[in-house]
């Protein structure tokens, strides 16, 4: 017999994410996300779906580009944090001491200590429900070498079904 469940328990696990994006004062800020998919090859497509109240969403309305940044399993202390605090009351690259590098095209820094990024224009936001889904064009990728190459495996950052995240929005029964 199959019983009633939320329907986003069984998406997960789910890869994380690390977005960063600015404002157009230079300020910057790191999200955790894991709605986060390819969504067209040609042209090369990303659609990210964030809180509309939440600063990175404002942030990412305001400059019209973000990064998607792919951190390893070794960044998880450092995802959490990102994931539970909001950028409106912390620097979270002051707070998590993970290293802001220029991008090459958007001027949205990347994170340097993650393995790979893709730098992002935003080309359309989709309100869906409680979330604003940006859609970017992808318009640079950079990983690093020996990644690339096979030379060094890394396990991504991954995490079990955020119950803590959205138990506020679980019906209780």
């Amino acid at each position: 017999m199959k019983i009633e469940v939320d329907y986003l328990e069984f998406m997960w696990p789910m890869r994380h994410f690390l977005i960063t994006c600015g404002d157009i004062e230079g300020k910057s800020n790191i999200i955790a996300v894991s709605f986060c998919m390819p969504v067209a090859k040609e042209p090369p497509l990303i659609a990210c779906a964030i809180g509309k109240d939440f600063y990175s969403s404002k942030l990412i309305e305001d400059t019209k580009e973000f990064i998607v940044n792919v951190p390893s399993k070794e960044l998880k202390k450092e995802i959490y944090y990102c994931g539970f605090h909001s950028g409106y009351q912390v620097d979270k690259f002051k707070e998590t001491a993970l290293t802001k590098k220029p991008a090459v095209k958007v001027k949205v820094p990347i994170i340097d200590e993650c393995i790979a990024y893709m730098e992002c224009k935003v080309t359309q936001k989709i309100i869906t429900g409680d979330k604003n889904l940006f859609i970017g064009e992808v318009i640079e990728a950079k990983a690093d070498e020996d990644i690339v190459k096979g030379e060094r495996k890394i396990e991504y950052a991954k995490g079990d079904f955020p119950r803590k995240v959205y138990a506020t929005r679980f019906n209780k029964k």
